[in-house]
Order: C-alpha cells, then sequence, then structure tokens
C-alpha cells in the first residue's frame, strides 16, 4: 500500500467537490476524476486520522463489482487510466485509489436494497413493521433474513447531515413513475447477483446502496462507488448463526470498530456529540479498522 492520503491536493485539474471520502475533480466538460482518499466517516463526521490503505481498497472492490455487474447495467467506467488525468508528479495522489469517470447527471435516490433487517430497517421495522413503506411479516429478530430482497430508498442529505429513509411512492414524486420502477428493479437485480458472488466467498451483504445517473442520451448508469464496506454491511457467514440466536449484528467488515469507539470514548468526562472535530482515533483502532477492510477485500478477491 502507499502513503495514507487524507486529502488530495491536484494542481492541474479544477476540483469539483470534496465528499467524505472522495475528491473529485473535474476532467475536461464530460469526465471526473474520483480519487478515493483514505479518510473515514463516522456519524457523517469526517475522522482527523486516515486510515491507511482504506482508499485502495475501496477502488479495487468497486472495479471488482463493476467488472461482474456490467452485464445488468452500464457503469461510469471510461476504459481510460486515472493517470493519463494528471502531471507526473500527481500520479502518486492518484495510483491505485482513483476512477475515471464519465461526467453524468445524479439521481437525487440512495437506492438502498436490503436482505437482511439490520440498522435503521431494523429498528423502523420495530416501531411500524415495515421499513421505507414496505410492510414485513411479523416476528423478525435483528439481523433476519427477509424472504426477499427490498428496495428501502433514501433521499440524499447535505454534506454533514444524515440520508432520511423515504418510500417509493417519494422515489416516484421525485424523478417519475417510470425512472423509479427502473431504479428499484435494477438495483434489485445487482444485489442478488452480487450477493450470490459473495456468499461463494463466504460473505453476506446484508444490504448495500446504489447511486445512478443519467448519460446526455437518457442511458441509467451505475455511478460512484459500489458494493464496497462504506456502502455496504458485509458479514462473515461463519459468525452470522451465532450473532443471530443472540439477536444481534454480526461482527461487519467495516467501520463499524470506529463506531463503537467512538460511542465509548469520553471527552471532559461527557460523550462525545458526535459533532465536529471528532476525537483523536488512537493508533490500535487505527490498525484493527485497516486489518478489517483488508480482510474483506481479500475474502472477495483472494
Amino acid at each position: 500500500m502507499t502513503p495514507a492520503l487524507h486529502t488530495s491536493a491536484l494542481t492541474s485539474l479544477p476540483l469539483l467537490a470534496r465528499g467524505k471520502v472522495r475528491d473529485n475533480y473535474a476532467v475536461g466538460k464530460d469526465r471526473i476524476l474520483m480519487i478515493a482518499s483514505d479518510r473515514l466517516s463516522a456519524f457523517d463526521v469526517i475522522m482527523g486520522e486516515p486510515i491507511p490503505g482504506k482508499g485502495e481498497i475501496l477502488t479495487r472492490m468497486a472495479l471488482f463489482w463493476f467488472d461482474r455487474l456490467g452485464h445488468l447495467c452500464p457503469n461510469h467506467l471510461t476504459g481510460d487510466t486515472p493517470e493519463s488525468a494528471v502531471t507526473p508528479a500527481e500520479v502518486p495522489q492518484v495510483q491505485g485509489r482513483a476512477m475515471l469517470v464519465r461526467r453524468l447527471k445524479p439521481l437525487p435516490v440512495e437506492a438502498v436494497v436490503r436482505g437482511y433487517l439490520a440498522g435503521s430497517g431494523w429498528k423502523e421495522y420495530q416501531e411500524i413493521q415495515s421499513v421505507c413503506g414496505v410492510a414485513l411479516p411479523p416476528g423478525l429478530k435483528n439481523a433476519s433474513r427477509l424472504p426477499v430482497p427490498i428496495f428501502t430508498p433514501a433521499a440524499k442529505a447535505a454534506m454533514g447531515e444524515h440520508d432520511e429513509n423515504i418510500s417509493f411512492d417519494q422515489v416516484m414524486a421525485m424523478i417519475g413513475p417510470d425512472l423509479a420502477a427502473r431504479i428499484r428493479d435494477i438495483s434489485i437485480a445487482l444485489y442478488q447477483t452480487a450477493a450470490a458472488i459473495a456468499l461463494t466467498k463466504g460473505l453476506i451483504i446484508a444490504d448495500t446502496k446504489f447511486e445512478f445517473g443519467l448519460d446526455p442520451a437518457g442511458t441509467l448508469v451505475l455511478m460512484d462507488e459500489v458494493l464496497t464496506p462504506d456502502s455496504s454491511r458485509y458479514w462473515p457467514v461463519e459468525g452470522y448463526a451465532q450473532a443471530f440466536a443472540q439477536g444481534s449484528n454480526p461482527p461487519s467488515y467495516d467501520k463499524q470498530f470506529v463506531r463503537d469507539w467512538l460511542e465509548q470514548v469520553r471527552i471532559n468526562g461527557k460523550p462525545w456529540d458526535k459533532t465536529p472535530p471528532a476525537p483523536r482515533l488512537p493508533q490500535d483502532v487505527i490498525d484493527r479498522t485497516a486489518e478489517k477492510y483488508r480482510e474483506a477485500l481479500q475474502r472477495l478477491t483472494g
């Protein structure tokens, strides 16, 4: 792995936006250079310390899935090397952690698919026995496998705010019924295909989110990241049965380790209020989080 990169600093390209993890630069009028930094956010707050290798792992996993899901939906990759878009001096900031992609019109919907009940879905089910307007059978438990995968969309929030779960009716009102139905059907197909592949690697994909955009011809295109530990809940098969029996979530390959530490940390004797600045991550938390991401990649790709 190359040295950790918290924030890129390209001068040869105009910066379009910095997200929680990715820095996006304009390459002409029709392409974007997406750099996956080693930043980590928890509770929608960006940590001050990078997780070494995280951006490279996210990029490798996204490319793995784009390659295997291309028959279901076109994606935003151009096929050009990211290094070709920058100066030789800037290559170290790009190599292994960037994608050169088509510039699209992003749709304002997080296309979330759940195959298992966890996180905010489990919380909502406990209250009203449904998730995002999708009624579910009674008697489900935390981490229950759902009878069929369900589409539970969210509206994209501004930086630093939480995405808001919405119903399919709200999605139809936002983007029209035809496009809403296409996103739902493609998202479920993508999830089912990926979940079957992951299962052969000993991994359960409990849930995931996809993002889509439209190209100038109006074609629906899969964009951003796809099926990384930042956008998906990965569980090891071997830990599932015991955790489910205990009513808890299986250990996941993501930043849950950081979230758990942040929930326990005290600042001047009080819990962190989940607003910036974030507490400084100790080295052992950084190391163990990095190991979780590496293990997910190794299990998936061999």
